[in-house]
C-alpha cells in the first residue's frame, strides 16, 4: 500500500529554501524590469512616431505567441553565440522581463487608451505641465484601472521563473527536481513545492494589491488639481 513520506523531502529543506529565495529575486527582478519595459512600451505605442509604434507592436505579439521557453533558450544560447556571455540567472531574468513587458505593454496601454482626452485638457486648462499631465492625470489613473490585471500577470510571471530551471537554475522547481532525483519521492517533493508556490503566490497577490491601495485609493496621493482634471465630471 502507498505512503506518503515527507521525511526525506523535508530533510533537504535548506536546498529548498535556497531555492525559493532565489525564486524570490527572479520574481522581484522581473516585475520591476518587466514593469519598466512594459510602461515604455505602451507610451512608445500611444505616443510616439509612426516607425516606432511599428516596432513595439512587433515585438508584443512575438513574445505573445512564442512559448516563453523557446524566448529562455534563444537569450540563453543565442546570446553567447553572438560573443555576449550571460550567467543562466542573468538569462532568466532577461527573458522573464522581455516576456512580462510584452504582456504588461498592452495592459498598459488599454488603461492608457481609456483616459479620455477631455481629462487631458482639463489638466491643461488647470495650468499644468505637461509633466504633471502626464503623470497625474494619465498614468496615474491609467495604471489604478488596470492594477488588478498587472498583479495577475506578476504572479503568473512568477509562476513561470519554474520554467528556468531547463537552463540549469536552481530556483524552487530546479530545486525540487534535483531533491527528488535524489530522495525518489516525487510525489512528496512536488506535494511541498506546490503548496510553497501556491503560499508565495497568495501572499504576493495581497502584498500586491496593499501596494495597489497605498498608491492608487488613498486620499492624499496626488494633487488636488489633477485629481479633479483625472475624475470625470470632475470640473464644471
Amino acid at each position: 500500500m502507498f505512503q506518503l513520506q515527507f521525511a526525506p523531502a523535508l530533510a533537504e529543506t535548506p536546498a529548498l529554501l535556497r531555492g525559493f529565495w532565489l525564486t524570490i529575486e527572479l520574481t522581484v527582478a522581473a516585475i520591476l524590469l518587466g514593469g519598466a519595459l512594459g510602461l515604455a512600451a505602451a507610451m512608445a505605442r500611444n505616443m510616439g512616431p509612426r516607425f516606432v509604434r511599428w516596432l513595439v507592436s512587433a515585438y508584443v505579439e512575438l513574445i505573445r505567441n512564442t512559448p516563453f521557453l523557446v524566448q529562455l533558450y534563444i537569450v540563453f544560447f543565442g546570446l553567447p553565440s553572438v560573443g555576449v556571455r550571460v550567467s543562466a540567472i542573468q538569462a532568466s531574468i532577461i527573458a522573464m522581463t522581455i516576456n512580462l513587458g510584452a504582456y504588461a505593454a498592452e495592459i498598459f496601454r488599454a488603461g492608457i487608451e481609456s483616459i479620455h482626452r477631455s481629462q487631458i485638457e482639463a489638466g491643461a486648462s488647470l495650468a499644468l505641465t505637461r509633466p504633471q499631465i502626464l503623470v497625474h492625470v494619465i498614468l496615474a489613473p491609467a495604471v489604478s484601472k488596470v492594477w488588478p490585471s498587472l498583479v495577475s500577470q506578476f504572479i503568473l510571471i512568477m509562476l513561470t521563473s519554474s520554467v528556468c530551471s531547463f537552463v540549469s537554475v536552481e530556483e524552487l522547481s530546479g530545486a525540487a527536481a534535483t531533491i527528488q532525483s535524489a530522495t525518489f519521492r516525487s510525489f512528496e517533493v512536488y506535494i511541498i513545492v506546490g503548496a510553497v508556490y501556491l503560499g508565495f503566490a497568495i501572499l504576493l497577490k495581497s502584498a500586491l494589491a496593499s501596494v495597489g491601495e497605498r498608491l492608487f485609493r488613498r486620499p492624499g496621493t496626488a494633487p488636488r488639481k489633477a485629481k479633479l482634471a483625472a475624475e470625470p465630471g470632475g470640473l464644471r
